[in-house]
């Protein structure tokens, strides 16, 4: 479901945003401001779980929009998250076997959003995101995703590692995309599966690798040594496909 997107500043807002059916996607805190209505907040974020980032006064004036932000800012998501189990029973009600990707701190709402779109057109049943570290869904997102978000589900998690654990102890088989691995044909990508890709700039973290089951590369021909991570994304994505529909 869409949302209104926006940054909301204020303690009044941020608590009457904290308190709506609004989905907010970060909270930016002015360290050490700890009175009563900051506080107060800060409770309203522990029962929803959100992740606060503490920072300060010069970081939240750069973020203002208004120039009164009170040392309180939200992000308001522009669609709603969804839940792993609702991804699931994507694959489940298509009879297909589940078609995840993981997305490992994205950080550039470009290649999230190309990403997105690269998961609708291949036939993916959701993506996955972390709190931490990454890109949410904002308008920008939304905007470079062409459309997809419309259709595809995404699920933010507080921890990637454990996510993948959990998915494995329902069959799923786990390929991330980096420079030494196996050559991507050379593969056997079949099956209940899940692709991880990495940072725009480190890549996977290698906790992230060791949990992968397959370390896949992209063979390259030119004179740099590195995609895009949207377009490795989409290489990887579309030997998958090839694979699901030739077994």
């Amino acid at each position: 479901m869409r949302n209104e997107e926006s940054v909301i500043e204020g303690r009044n807002a941020v608590l009457e945003a904290l308190r709506s059916d609004k989905t907010v996607d970060k909270l930016f805190v002015m360290e050490d401001n700890n009175d009563g209505p900051i506080r107060t907040i800060l409770r309203e974020a522990k029962k929803q779980h959100l992740i606060v980032e503490f920072c300060k006064k010069e970081r939240l004036d750069q973020i203002s929009v208004t120039g009164k932000h009170q040392g309180v800012i939200a992000y308001i998501a522009a669609y709603e998250y969804s839940s792993l189990e609702d991804i699931l029973n994507v694959a489940k009600e298509k009879n297909e076997d589940p078609f995840l990707f993981i997305l490992d701190g994205i950080e550039d709402p470009h290649n999230l959003g190309a990403m997105i779109r690269t998961a609708n057109l291949c036939g993916a049943h959701g993506v996955i995101i972390p709190n931490r570290r990454a890109v949410g869904l904002t308008a920008t997102v939304a905007k470079a995703s062409a459309g997809a978000l419309n259709y595809t589900k995404v699920c933010k998690v507080t921890n990637i590692n454990q996510t993948i654990d959990e998915l494995k102890e329902k069959g799923l088989w786990f390929v991330c995309a980096d420079m030494g691995g196996e050559e991507m044909y050379r593969l056997n990508l079949t099956g209940p599966i899940g692709l991880v890709i990495g940072n725009e700039g480190e890549g996977v973290s290698q906790l992230t690798k060791k949990k992968c089951d397959f370390v896949a590369s992209i063979p390259m021909k030119g004179d740099i040594d590195s995609l895009n991570a949207s377009v490795a994304c989409g290489v990887l994505a579309y030997e998958i496909v090839r694979q699901r529909i030739t077994k």
